[in-house]
């Protein structure tokens, strides 16, 4: 099991100058600006900027939590629920001829479709994908806390129906034997044998019929895949009754100062990007396997591996990025950053922005092999992929922050790669 621990989403303080603006920040809906608003340079040789800006953030923030996040949210517990079907045809198919194919085939769509919409959700952790120490994420989705052997040992507790004389629960059981990433574990692995120790193995496994292997672990992906769909059902749910405290930031009784304070927490949430997608998912196995990704120990350092789905979940969180950079989802068009940034006088910044990331998904979608293959065969084109996300949060965490009067989550603070 990858034992890496995820950061939470804590922000710490910047530079003077900048927490002197974020202090003149009131009651009202307006900010001070950064000291880079405008073209100054924070001190009296630069441009003086104006004492703040009248931009409407609490447009900002309900058009985020209500058109893209809610969205993004419904349509997950959507696809979930289809993943679910797809899966019990596909066990229908294995009890009944044993050649089940095709249904295999249009389970794994059904996960790839479940997984991008998720992939777009992970820049949106903010409330009750933060809460608990991310409790609810996890179950659905725990990586890069992953077992093999954990989702092994449940297929056979689930198929025996209880564990050490407890009748089996799934709701009960750890995050790395269920959700998303035990899903294409589940599906994808052609090698039916355990991935256990000798000491951890479910007894006997390895020694039984492919085909009853093969009908355990269909029956258990089953079983993940309803506990995802309410565990997804759950999060729009907790959505629905958080988004109007969100929206309610700064009004008597809320658990934020003011709104600028929830236009920070929606910022880093953002972050995402830089701390995972950035290091974690590209430039951790770049440094690493470059030009010799043909190994278990390779695989084991990328996401999604096993479908071949590495570099789509990249593209994914750079979309979400631009949904919730933009204000737009699909042909729906509404108040994003960008509209923040003009308002301030930061047009610029906000184009450069938008065509940096236009460009960092041109990049990402431009790949004609897995991840794992390019970074055999061409882990220049990783490389460059690397490089056009960090043009986007380099600016994020200097010129973005420094623009809006934000903090910096502390998953990049200090971070300069």
């Amino acid at each position: 099991m990858m034992n890496i621990q995820t950061l939470p989403w804590h922000r710490t303080a910047l530079a003077a100058a900048l927490t002197l603006a974020l202090a003149a920040c009131g009651e009202s809906n307006s900010a001070s600006p950064g000291p880079d608003y405008g073209g100054g340079n924070g001190d009296n040789g630069g441009v003086t900027p104006p004492p703040t800006d009248q931009f409407d953030q609490a447009a900002l923030v309900a058009n985020l939590a209500d058109n893209v996040i809610a969205p993004t949210f419904a349509d997950f517990a959507q696809r979930s629920a289809a993943l679910n079907t797809a899966i019990g045809a596909y066990c229908d198919e294995l009890e009944g001829s044993g050649d089940a194919t095709a249904a295999r085939t249009d389970a794994q769509a059904g996960w790839r479709d479940a997984m991008a919409t998720w992939q777009f959700a992970e820049l949106m952790q903010v409330g009750p994908l933060r809460d608990n120490n991310s409790n609810l994420r996890n179950k659905i989705y725990s990586w890069p806390v992953v077992s093999q052997c954990a989702v092994d040992q449940d297929v056979a507790y689930f198929e025996a129906g209880t564990i050490n004389g407890t009748p089996y629960d799934i709701t009960l059981r750890t995050e790395t034997r269920k959700g998303l990433d035990a899903l294409e574990y589940l599906l994808f692995n052609d090698n039916l044998d355990h991935r256990c120790s000798a000491t951890t193995a479910p007894t006997g496994w390895n020694e039984r019929p492919d085909a009853e292997r093969a009908l355990a672990r269909c029956a258990f992906a089953e079983a993940v895949a309803a506990d995802l769909t309410n565990n997804a059902n759950t999060l729009v749910t907790a959505w629905g009754d958080y988004a109007p405290q969100l929206k309610a930031a700064g009004q008597p009784g809320s658990d934020w100062a003011d709104i600028h304070e929830a236009v920070n927490d929606l910022s880093d949430a953002l972050f995402y990007l830089d701390s995972v997608t950035k290091d974690r998912k590209l430039d951790a196995p770049y440094q690493q396997f470059a030009g010799s990704c043909n190994s278990a120990e390779c695989d084991a350092a990328l996401e999604s591996a096993l479908s071949g789905h590495s570099i789509a979940n990249v593209s994914a969180n750079l979309k979400a990025l631009q949904a919730l950079f933009s204000g737009d989802l699909n042909e729906a068009t509404g108040t994003g950053f960008d509209d923040y940034l003009n308002e301030v006088g930061s047009g610029e910044l906000a184009n450069r922005m938008a065509s940096d990331i236009e460009g960092a998904i041109a990049t990402s979608e431009g790949y004609s092999q897995s991840l794992a293959q390019t970074l055999n065969d061409d882990p220049d084109r990783v490389q460059q992929t690397h490089a056009d996300i960090k043009a986007v949060t380099d600016q994020m965490k200097v010129d973005f922050i420094s623009a809006l009067a934000l903090d910096l989550p502390a998953t990049s603070a200090g971070d300069n790669d």
